[in-house]
């Protein structure tokens, strides 16, 4: 789900939850909808990471979303990406 389908369900309310997750150093944001739950994507169709909890925070905020689960089980700080 890139960003302008995000915008469009907020709008129509199917938005139910939000979560930032983190995995190894990165984190990535996941929405739940009554018809199950969908991950942020790149224009190109790729897994929309970010490096910092702010910046995740920041882009969820700026869409409109002041409440969201934040899941730090699988965080890793140190932990870097394989170049693939």
């Amino acid at each position: 789900m890139n960003e302008k389908t995000f915008r469009t369900l907020i709008e129509a309310g199917a938005v139910k939850k939000v979560s930032i997750i983190a995995q190894g150093g990165r984190f990535f944001v996941e929405v739940g909808t009554p018809n199950g739950k969908l991950t942020a994507l790149t224009l190109r169709g790729d897994v929309k990471t970010w490096t910092s909890l702010d910046s995740a925070a920041r882009w969820v905020r700026g869409l409109g979303i002041g409440t969201v689960q934040v899941l730090l089980s699988g965080w890793q700080p140190g932990q870097r990406s394989l170049g693939l």
